[in-house]
Order: structure tokens, then sequence, then C-alpha cells
């Protein structure tokens, strides 16, 4: 099975997109958060890789065309934001404060754990970038000189835990505003978490795009601050 995929230049992607078209299938038919797509992709691709025992690395040698989208895809999001723009005028001082909180909320969430955990310089500076999208987060993570693969595996862990809780999470909280769920969604849990804001409302989608973009900018900024504290 290595060997086919070492010969075919599409056996990655085609594997990967036939399990998150499982992951989608399942969740129309279940209608249950835990199947979300991308979580089930990532389980039915690995248990794939390990059956056949193919190395990862010619796994994502055919994979890897599939990030070229990432990219584009993040940058789509400007169009939901564009339809609400007098919305986001009206509100911009509430989307400002949002923003500027969750971008604070994660990093110093991510300090403090790594003071308690005892984790040394690169093992935290690779958490960092865990709330923010992976196109930003990857190269965040090399400029501070962490752990680049496992900060892509924290960066979608946190997404589709934002993805599959989020929505409760505001239940529980009382959240109702469309605004603050969609800054909620896109500041704590980047594309992934968008993904699911946007079912819930063109507006919730618009302030989650939003939020994605501010939160990587500032993110950049503030991680060189946050790395020197350990």
């Amino acid at each position: 099975m290595n060997d086919l995929f070492e010969s075919s230049m599409f056996a990655g992607v085609t594997i990967s997109l036939l399990a998150y078209l499982t992951g989608t299938v399942l969740k129309k038919k279940l209608k249950l958060p835990i199947f979300n797509p991308l979580l089930v992709s990532i389980i039915l691709t690995m248990i794939v890789l390990v059956v056949a025992d193919v190395d990862y690395d010619v796994y994502n040698k055919g994979a890897s065309y599939l990030s070229w989208l990432l990219t584009p895809a993040t940058v789509c999001l400007a169009i939901p934001l564009y339809e609400q723009w007098n919305l986001l005028k009206k509100y911009y001082q509430a989307v400002i404060l949002g923003i500027v909180a969750g971008a604070l909320t994660s990093l110093t969430t991510v300090f403090v754990l790594a003071k308690l955990m005892g984790l040394d310089h690169k093992e935290y500076v690779t958490l960092l970038p865990k709330s923010i999208t992976t196109a930003i987060g990857m190269g965040v993570s090399e400029e501070l000189g962490g752990y680049v693969t496992i900060t892509v595996a924290v960066i979608v862990v946190t997404g589709v835990f934002g993805n599959i809780f989020g929505e409760l999470i505001c239940k529980i909280f009382k959240i109702t505003h469309p605004i603050s769920k969609g800054l909620a969604f896109g500041s704590s849990s980047h594309a992934i978490g968008t993904a699911k804001a946007i079912e819930l409302g063109e507006v919730e989608g618009a302030m989650s795009g939003l939020a994605i973009a501010v939160t990587g900018i500032m993110t950049v900024i503030l991680a060189t601050a946050y790395a020197n504290l350990i």
C-alpha cells in the first residue's frame, strides 16, 4: 500500500477527501456535533494509514496539495464581512474590544497553563498560536522556534473543539447576540469555528471571519512579547 501512495501523486488527496465526505454524510444523517466532518476525516485517515502501514511523509507528499487552498479559503471569508459592512460600522467599538479580549485570553491562558505544567520555552511557544488560522500559526511557531507540526495539530484540535462545543458554551453563558457569537467563534477557534458560525447565521459568519484576520494579526504582534515570558 505504501508503494501505491509513493507512485500516485493524488492518493493522499483522494483519501483525505473521501474521509471528509464520509464525515459530512455522518454529520447530516446523525446530526450530532461530535461527528464533526474534520474530526471524522482525521480519525478515518489515521486508521487507513495505520492499517495499510503507510508512512506519514509518503501520505503527506500527496495530501499537501490541499494546504494550497487554505489561504485562499481564508481570504474568501471577507465576502460575508463585506455584506455586513454597515453592521460592522455600527458596532465597531464592541467588535474591536471583543477581538482584543479574545486574543489576549488565548495567549494568557497558554502562558498560565505552561507555567502550571512546567513547559519549557520551545513547548510553550508551540502552543501560543493555537487559536489562529493554520496559515498564520505555522509562521508564528516557526519564527518563535516552536514545533511547527505540533502547532498545526494543536490548531486543528482547538478549532474542532470550538466547532463542536462553541454553540453549547454560548447557550450555557446566555450569549445570544449574533455579533458576540461570531466574534467568539472566530477569535477562539479560527476557520473551523467559523464554519459553525456560518451555519448559525450570516452575521455570525461575517463577524467570525473578521475575528480570524484581526486575531491572527494581533497574535503575530503580541506572541513575541508573550514568548519572552518563559
